[in-house]
């Protein structure tokens, strides 16, 4: 059974210090945005910093003066972007980026960059980069043209093709979120965090934590022909590589951050040694953002055998 984990990806950040997107903003708007890129809320969890929601595909993060939103699957992101524009005006956001991963499979969505940047380009000025080789791991980003006040710091470790033993804890249909959380160490990650996570049925794991500003959040998609982990926070997810890289063992990974200066230092001390570098890019970006994109590969030293089809089965592939 195939799922397509890659997320697509925004981020909004609001002028008006006065008006609260938590404070002043219902959560039917936040469910009517979600509804727009063909998912659903599932639960919620909140401090006075943050508000979390878990999603059919993947997360939603919503603080005072900004919000980020990440699908899975075959969803429409764009659209919610477009529905937040036209609801909430788009002299009210200072700060927008619009990001898409390689897929998998992407002839099976319903857009590609190219049109959902030509949907923001009817509101927005902005540019579009792509991050990585064609051919290869890449990210595509759109952003808003001009300076924004606040320098705010992400981080984005994704993992392919994670270890056999990996993948066969998540697809135990007998298992717990207790047993996941004690197999993702979670309690090493993310000490003193609030927490709210989900199982998927048949296979899938989500799950979100906050404390205070900071938030984190892991979508595991673990079918062994596709299987994709994707790791998400504020929180320095370099200095935590060693640990989530020793639980997941995948074949490749990619690291993305936003305003790390110290991201050249910091992949030299932690990424472990076993990866070797494929892509490293270096962006400044017209509104003032650094961008680091880097994408790493497990060398493969013994030969494996083709993959064979069923001709009479659906496959994604054909």
């Amino acid at each position: 059974m195939f799922f397509e984990g890659s997320e697509k990806k925004v981020e909004v950040i609001i002028k008006n210090a006065s008006f609260s997107l938590i404070d002043n903003v219902t959560d039917e708007f936040w469910v009517e945005l979600v509804k727009r890129a063909n998912a659903k809320i599932l639960s919620c969890i909140q401090n006075k910093y943050c508000k979390a929601f878990i999603l059919s595909e993947s997360s939603l993060f919503v603080w005072h003066d900004r919000f980020v939103i990440l699908t899975c699957g075959v969803t429409h992101l764009v659209n919610s972007v477009e529905y937040f524009i036209q609801e909430q005006g788009i002299e009210c956001i200072e700060y927008l980026t619009y990001q898409r991963k390689n897929e998998y499979y992407s002839h099976a969505q319903l857009s590609c960059f190219g049109d959902d940047i030509k949907v923001l380009n009817k509101y927005i000025k902005g540019n579009a980069l792509r991050f990585g080789e064609m051919d290869s791991h890449h990210t595509f980003l759109f952003y808003k043209q001009g300076e924004h006040r606040v320098q705010n710091k992400s981080y984005e470790l994704l993992a392919y093709h994670i270890s056999e033993q990996a993948s066969e804890k998540f697809i135990n249909p007998n298992i717990t979120v207790q047993e996941i959380r004690r197999f993702l160490q979670l309690d090493k990650l993310l000490p003193d965090f609030l927490i709210d996570d989900h199982i998927f049925d048949p296979y899938g794991y989500s799950v979100n934590a906050i404390k205070d500003d900071k938030y984190l959040t892991i979508h595991v998609t673990p079918q062994a022909e596709s299987s994709y982990v994707s790791v998400e926070s504020n929180i320095n997810l370099i200095k935590l590589s060693p640990l989530i890289l020793k639980v997941l063992k995948p074949k490749s990974f990619d690291l993305l951050s936003f305003n790390e200066v110290e991201f050249k230092a910091l992949i030299k001390q932690y990424i472990n040694r076993q990866y070797v570098s494929k892509s490293l890019v270096e962006q400044q970006l017209k509104n003032g953002c650094n961008v680091h994109f880097a994408n790493y590969v497990l060398p493969q030293h013994n030969f494996i055998t083709a993959t064979v089809f069923d001709l009479l089965e659906d496959h994604n592939e054909l």
